[in-house]
């Protein structure tokens, strides 16, 4: 079996991750890998009880402490279920997030402290880390407004009602992410029409495979 490949999409609200991450699964099966996609919060049924819990606009009271402890017990459960007999039996993994989303969104988001977040994450991830991730780059009011375009009649989730300065931060958040782990986190502008955005990553992808489990991109 070829070497065990753990990929990873992140980005703001409204910059298209899991329309990037199926497409990117399409891509990667026609390059005949085996793939399992994921995603946080969610992943496994448990997980999705978390995820209504985490995104119900009805949760106002959420603290910041316990939306932290709540992502963490949904990737614990998500590692161990799902991320971790994926990768040991061969297959690549997408995850629309993962640990980089805590950071940016509870981290820089939230003002939680980032060391105390780095030490849960480590033990919510039991030592899995993504091998590569993309990072879908884009303005935080581009979003927002891509956001009440998918939902004209206000159906947005708690944190995408959240004010605009919040989610500047959870972009710098990723942005401090992308220039603190250069060889991991690659940037991709996210305001480009979609199929430019997956040729963008798909380039980005199959490099990194190319060069680490020797598959040569057509």
């Amino acid at each position: 079996m070829r070497d065990r490949v753990f990929v990873t999409i992140e980005g703001i609200e409204g910059s298209g991750k899991s329309t990037q991450c199926r497409l990117l699964a399409g891509y990667l099966r026609q390059m005949d890998f085996r793939v399992t996609e994921t995603r946080e919060p969610g992943g496994t049924e448990m997980g999705e009880l978390i995820r209504d819990l985490l995104l119900s606009p009805s949760n106002k009271e959420i603290s910041p402490e316990t939306e932290l402890l709540l992502y963490l017990a949904c990737r614990a459960y998500h590692a161990e279920q799902v991320i971790r007999p994926a990768l040991q039996r061969g297959d690549l993994v997408i995850s629309d997030r993962f640990a980089d989303a805590t950071v940016a969104y509870q981290g820089f988001g939230r003002g939680l402290d980032l060391e105390r977040i780095r030490t849960l994450n480590e033990v919510a991830t039991g030592g899995i880390a993504p091998d590569i991730t993309v990072l879908l780059d884009l303005e935080a009011k581009i979003g927002l407004a891509r956001v009440r375009v998918r939902s004209p009649r206000g159906e947005t989730d708690r944190f995408e009602r959240e004010e605009l300065e919040f989610h500047k931060r959870v972009r710098e958040g990723y942005r401090f992410l992308a220039s603190t782990e250069p060889d991991r986190v690659k940037i991709v502008a996210a305001d480009e029409p979609v199929e430019t955005v997956q040729a963008n990553i798909q380039r980005i992808v199959g490099a990194f495979l190319e060069k680490r489990v020797g598959v040569r991109r057509d």
